[in-house]
């Protein structure tokens, strides 16, 4: 529908497209599979055609009233396929390859009206093949392979109106005898089977209520009636019957076809005299219409004499290769009123021809080798029908259709027409449609400068028309239908359609029509009822952004506009190109290598409901905006179908509450996501297939939504094709498994907060019981790094110091009173000091792990306070983890106070220290310190050997056995 806009020109306001538009956005529909479920006006119809489907689908719900599973492979029909589905009226099962239906599998049917296994493979219906379906009006076995038939297959088929048995490969007329028991049998048909011989007395022996009944096709050597079984037959065809053969027409009473209203003897081989008998036979009496199409070996014109009567309406001769047309020709078929002699020879017509013929309406002539008119239909005023198309007619002279006043339709395309001169329709003020397509027109100037103005509907296709001047079409006030595609015109005049008031279509595609030929607005000035504009396939292209006249700006009731497929591509819309089409209801955009839509293309179109942008180059993500979709509100549908799209995102905030009908096909989409769906709450229908999907929890969603929901129609959803990963590429999307996607919120709450009320409950153990184990812990790591980081730096340079003090700084003046003076400027050892070798500005932590893994040495100058300070503490934490990490004796502790073992107890580090390591003491005021300092050069000169235990104390006596528990 979408793809097609050319299709509404023969309607009006394309009707067809706009009732169907509104049928999809009204329905409510849902995926079965492949199918299509919808509801409508409280019918359920499921539509599974073209599925590929080898077996009925299953899950058919159980309240369809209208299954439609046709050209499909199914090639069984088991009881099983249609459980309780008792509400179904409508099945069309045809072009299958079914071969054998399962009996009872009707019983599962009993409301069905009409039942359709046409282009099947049947060759037998069976006694219990239609038991049951006593409601069942319409049967279609067209076109199997039907051999024979029970004689209690149509039993219980009480209420059938249509049996269609053509095409099979029946071969006695009895076989059929058995429906004929319906008593509301109204259509028998029976064409193209086998029967050679037909006796009414096979068939039956009461009268029938039989009103049409088709034998066309079958290869009869015998047709004979001996009772009155068809007393209300109204239609009997008999065409191409008796081939090869010549076939025996016998009819006991001229009173047995008296109601016979339609007859068709087209290609019958029956010798000539024994049809012109046959003709002549009075039985005819309510003979109306005639076909003698390709008549074989019989002389027209006695045909003729046979078959015209007084009531004969409506005579063709189709295909007869009549190459002349005689003066006493119809002289009998007085009363025609419709006269058929197309596809003949016939080359000249003269007036006496149709002498008498006053009441013909209706002349065919289309298909012969006319070359000239010369005024043959003078003596037939009552004309109002002409088909004069498809001959060889080069020149039309004004006294052509002079006398034919009456004539509302005349069809010249066709021929070799180059000249039309306005004289032609001076008398033609009824006039109302007139095709005059495929000829050689150069130029239409003052054609219709005197009308008629009666004309409503007028082609011109397929001519060579390269201008349109000033005021052409003024006198044509009463056109509705202008046609002028497939032409040359490069140039239209201002108000060249002036005078056009009632215009409704005007078709220009096909043409040269480029942006300079419509940029002045007056080209379409002078239609004010104007709906449909077709411009597409043209030359149109805009370099610039905004244009300085929009074109249609006069177009104000406007509401179908087609200007896709652009033979060089568009370029680009520019941001006023619809200024002025205030009730444009549908756009047709694709196939114009558009690359970018300005957010205020659709500013004047507020009332658009469908908008067609398919094959365009969208690629980019700034192509198209959400800001373009807020001017148009009431859109509908919208066809995007081979855009290069990566995404819809810009629907995100484009705000189209209404839309209900989106097909974006033939793209790169990958993930179709939550918010998207949401934002569309009024979808019914989409279509997204041949995308290049990931397979994967990113389209958990929409695949669950898919198969769920019960509001939008995801169009072929099982053909959906993975494209990533790679692992999964040409899979199905609705094959993907998404349990392990799915999220269970409950338990991931019960999860989070259990697992909160652990923790916390583990925090609080650890901070009560194990506060100073975790510190401890922490340093070493961090120690750990720190030694990582030095290691290699102690490998490629020597130690800048031989200790690191680590001291509180209350006790920094017994360090520069005391120490310094001691080991730097009498034993000349290298010290490490905060207040003299930090290096400004670093972090302390990483001037002290430098400072420690600078130094042979850690000396620990151990006080109350030093105790209580976190910085020491930090110190002697990663003074120790080198202790033992190097496994070397680099640490020396200095108590210079004297520190009671239960006052360590809260210092697990230091306690533990204690315990395992000697000590150095500073000696009570008074004593003598020289022991002390000694001591300590001792401590500093010691290898670094973790073999071999050097024991060092202090006191009064140094003895080097304390050690405190």
């Amino acid at each position: 529908m979408a793809g097609n806009p050319t299709k509404c020109s023969n309607i009006n306001i394309p009707q067809t497209v706009l009732s169907l538009c509104i049928l999809i956005v009204q329905i409510g529909a849902f995926s079965l599979q492949n199918c299509t479920v919808q509801d409508e006006t409280f019918q359920l119809k499921v539509l599974c055609y073209k599925m590929g489907f080898f077996k009925v689908p299953a899950d058919i719900p159980n309240k369809v009233k209208y299954l439609d599973i046709s050209f499909n492979s199914i090639s069984e029909i088991q009881v099983k396929d249609f459980e309780d589905i008792w509400n179904l009226s409508h099945l069309n099962s045809s072009n299958n390859h079914i071969s054998n239906i399962q009996d009872g599998t009707s019983q599962h049917f009993p409301n069905l009206t009409n039942l359709n296994l046409a282009h099947n493979r049947l060759k037998k219906l069976s006694g219990g093949l239609l038991q049951g379906l006593t409601k069942l009006q319409v049967l279609r076995l067209d076109d199997n392979a039907i051999e024979s038939i029970d004689p209690h297959a149509f039993n219980t088929l009480s209420s059938l109106k249509v049996l269609n048995l053509t095409k099979n490969k029946l071969k006695q007329i009895h076989r059929v005898q058995p429906v004929l028991a319906s008593p509301s049998l109204k259509e028998l048909l029976v064409g193209s089977n086998r029967f050679d011989t037909f006796n009414s007395y096979d068939l039956s022996r009461r009268s029938l209520t039989v009103t049409k009944m088709d034998f066309s096709n079958n290869p009869l050597t015998t047709f004979q009636i001996t009772d009155n079984i068809f007393p209300v037959l109204d239609y009997l065809d008999m065409s191409n019957c008796g081939k090869n053969t010549s076939m025996m027409w016998n009819i006991t009473d001229k009173a047995f076809l008296n109601s016979v209203r339609t007859l068709n003897l087209s290609g019958v081989d029956i010798p000539g005299e024994s049809i012109t008998a046959l003709l002549q036979n009075s039985s005819w009496a309510s003979l109306n219409k005639l076909r003698l199409n390709e008549m074989k070996g019989v002389k027209v014109e006695a045909l003729l004499q046979a078959a015209c009567s007084p009531k004969l309406n409506v005579l063709r001769l189709k295909g007869n290769k009549i190459s002349k047309l005689t003066n006493y020709m119809f002289q009998h078929c007085f009363n025609l009123t419709e006269l058929d002699l197309a596809t003949n020879e016939i080359s000249i017509v003269s007036a006496p021809v149709f002498k008498g013929l006053t009441q013909l309406r209706k002349l065919q002539l289309q298909l012969n080798r006319l070359s000239h008119v010369n005024n043959s239909f003078q003596l037939i005023p009552t004309l109002e029908f002409i088909d004069l198309s498809r001959n060889r007619i080069h020149k039309l002279n004004c006294s052509d259709f002079a006398n034919l006043t009456l004539l509302t339709h005349l069809y010249l395309y066709g021929n070799r027409i180059s000249e039309i001169r306005s004289c032609l329709f001076k008398n033609l003020q009824h006039l109302e449609i007139l095709k005059l397509g495929t000829n050689q027109l150069l130029t239409i100037g003052s054609t219709f400068e005197h009308g008629p103005q009666s004309l409503r509907e007028l082609q011109l296709t397929y001519n060579k028309l390269s201008a349109v001047t000033n005021g052409t079409f003024k006198s044509l006030s009463n056109l509705r239908v202008l046609d002028m595609s497939n032409n040359q015109i490069f140039e239209i005049k201002g108000q060249a359609f002036s005078g056009l008031i009632n215009l409704a279509k005007l078709l220009l595609s096909s043409n040269r029509i480029t942006a300079d030929t419509i940029k002045d607005p007056k080209v379409f000035l002078g239609m004010p009822n104007l709906k449909l504009l077709e411009l597409y396939s043209n030359f149109i292209k805009y370099r610039e952004t905004t244009l300085h006249l929009p074109p249609f700006e006069h177009l104000k009731s406007l509401k179908i506009m087609s200007i896709h497929s652009q033979r060089r591509g568009i370029g680009k819309i520019p941001s006023n190109l619809l200024q002025g089409l205030t009730s444009l209801n549908m756009f047709y955009g694709g196939s114009m290598n558009l690359q970018y839509l300005h957010p205020d293309t659709f500013n004047s179109t507020l009332k658009l409901w469908f908008l067609d942008l398919s094959k365009n180059a969208f690629g980019n993500e700034q192509s198209i905006s959400a800001e373009v979709f807020h001017p148009i509100q009431r859109l509908t549908k919208l066809i995007l179908k081979r855009s290069q799209l990566h995404s819809l995102n810009f629907l995100l905030d484009a705000n189209l509450s209404r839309l209900s009908v989106l097909r974006a096909s033939e793209n790169t989409l990958d993930v179709i996501n939550k918010t998207l769906i949401q934002s569309l709450p009024r979808l019914r229908y989409l279509d997204l297939e041949k995308n290049t999907f990931t397979c994967d929890c990113s389209n958990a969603f929409f695949i669950d939504w898919a198969m769920k929901n019960n509001t939008t129609q995801i169009v072929y959803l099982s053909k959906y094709a993975c494209s990533y990963p790679p692992s999964l590429r040409g899979t199905y999307l609705a094959d993907l498994n998404t349990d392990s996607c799915n999220v269970n919120v409950d338990f991931i709450c019960f999860v989070c907060s259990s697992a909160v009320v652990i923790i916390t409950l583990l925090v609080s153990f650890i901070y009560h019981f194990l506060y100073w184990q975790v510190i401890y812990a922490y340093y070493l790591f961090l120690a750990f790094l720190y030694d990582s980081k030095k290691k290699q730096m102690r490998h490629q340079h020597e130690f800048q110091y031989d200790a690191f003090i680590s001291y509180n700084a209350q006790d920094e003046p017994w360090v520069v009173e005391e120490l310094v003076p001691n080991l730097e400027d009498e034993q000349g050892w290298r010290l490490c000091l905060h207040y003299r070798d930090f290096e400004p500005g670093r972090p302390i932590i990483d001037n002290i792990m430098d400072g420690i893994y600078s130094s042979r040495k850690t000396i620990c100058l151990i006080t109350h306070n030093y105790l209580r300070s976190n910085w020491c503490s930090k110190e002697i934490q990663m003074a120790n983890f080198r202790l033992f990490n190097d496994q070397k004796d680099v640490l020396i502790l200095v108590f210079l106070e004297d520190i009671p073992t239960c006052h360590l107890s809260p210092y697990y580090q230091m306690r533990k220290l204690v315990k395992k390591k000697t000590y150095l003491k500073w000696p009570k005021p008074g004593d003598d310190a020289r022991i002390f300092w000694q001591k300590m050069r001792q401590a500093l000169e010691t290898k670094e050997d973790p073999d071999k235990q050097n024991i060092i104390l202090s006191g009064e006596e140094c003895r080097l056995t304390s050690r405190i528990l």
